[in-house]
């Protein structure tokens, strides 16, 4: 079992002191979550909470992941950086391309991008990408990234995306996975045909495992269980090595957790957030080495 730090909400200026002490003490990444842009008022109810209510609070601060990724890559020597989530189709495919390549050449290929189709129509109407199509439009662009990121001459010719030969560089040094996160059928469908892992929301154990099961027979039907796979989860009832080892045995390979409100509660004290991430590499990470 692998540990990531969630950087979810957390203020800008903290993040390189988080990043550099998850770097020395074990942890495997630290993960960025994503908005362009945070609405006033939503006409997309957000559908994680119960009565559709954000789990932030207005004027969180919200860095675009491949730039934060490429300052901290400075940083660090083996974190990896990762997302949850990463709303692909929201974007223009050679600019996400672009962005991730170059991310993963300044960090020593130390990127995996996790993404997502997204929930929120009017942040797509902002940037001008059709929400209704997302999905299709997301399944041609994990097609066209592998494309552009192998720094030859491609082309590519889909429904919604078409382009003549070209190449795109710096190319990264080696393959970069792509992890699909969300909770429908359709994305577990997605991550099961075009994955490299699956990335949960906040779920029981109980969900989390009954998901991985079900990927696992889709990957099965299509003829790609034998290649690997990551599960990064974020379980609502699992805070123990006994429970992460449950996990582990179900096949999560990942946990997605923020260790301070264990030690300090729910505090924004950069010091105190840094010896939780401490203490958790200690009590927890240490003992799957």
């Amino acid at each position: 079992m692998k540990f990531v730090l969630s950087g979810s909400f957390c203020e800008l200026t903290q993040l390189s002191k988080l990043a550099v002490t998850a770097d020395q003490c074990g942890w495997e990444a630290i993960s960025f979550s994503d908005h362009v842009a945070n609405l006033e008022t939503l006409n997309t109810p957000y559908p994680y909470t119960d009565d559709g209510s954000r789990r932030w609070e207005p004027f969180t601060d919200w860095p675009d992941p491949w730039v934060m990724t490429a300052a901290l890559a400075s940083l660090t020597e083996r974190l990896k950086f990762t997302n949850n989530i990463f709303v692909l189709p929201m974007r223009n495919p050679f600019l996400v391309a672009k962005a991730i390549a170059t991310a993963a050449v300044m960090s020593g290929n130390r990127v995996i991008p996790a993404i997502g189709v997204g929930w929120s129509k009017d942040e797509f109407t902002l940037l001008e990408q059709d929400f209704h199509t997302r999905g299709k439009r997301c399944d041609e662009i994990l097609d066209i990234l592998p494309l552009l990121w192998s720094g030859e001459m491609v082309s590519y010719s889909g429904r919604y995306y078409s382009f003549p030969r070209l190449e795109m560089n710096p190319a990264p040094g080696g393959p970069i996975p792509i992890w699909v996160g969300g909770i429908s059928d359709a994305a577990m469908r997605r991550a099961a045909r075009a994955g490299d892992g699956w990335v949960s929301d906040l779920q029981s154990s109980e969900e989390i495992l009954a998901s991985v099961a079900k990927i696992r027979d889709y990957r099965r039907e299509y003829d790609r269980e034998d290649r690997p796979f990551s599960v990064m989860a974020t379980p609502s009832d699992a805070f123990t090595v006994e429970g992460y080892r449950e996990l582990e045995a179900g096949g999560v390979t990942h946990i997605l957790t923020q260790p301070w409100p264990f030690y300090y509660g729910n505090t924004d004290d950069v010091a105190e957030r840094c010896e939780g991430i401490r203490r958790f590499a200690q009590d927890i990470i240490a003992k799957f080495d």
